[in-house]
């Protein structure tokens, strides 16, 4: 298998104390090693924010 299940959560919410929205989505792990990051929206803050892969 080299289609990897990540979970990517916002990272503005909680510099404004709010709750973080997360989103699940796969990456091909032999030709993404590196952490995948994207503009995802975030219902708490109404808007488009970056959301970064975490562990």
């Amino acid at each position: 298998m080299a289609r990897e299940v990540v979970t990517i959560e916002c990272t503005e919410a909680r510099k404004e104390g709010k709750p973080p929205s997360r989103y699940q989505t796969s990456r091909n792990k032999k030709q993404k090693t590196e952490k995948i990051e994207l503009m995802k929206y975030n219902r708490n803050l109404r808007r488009h924010t970056l959301h970064r892969e975490i562990k």
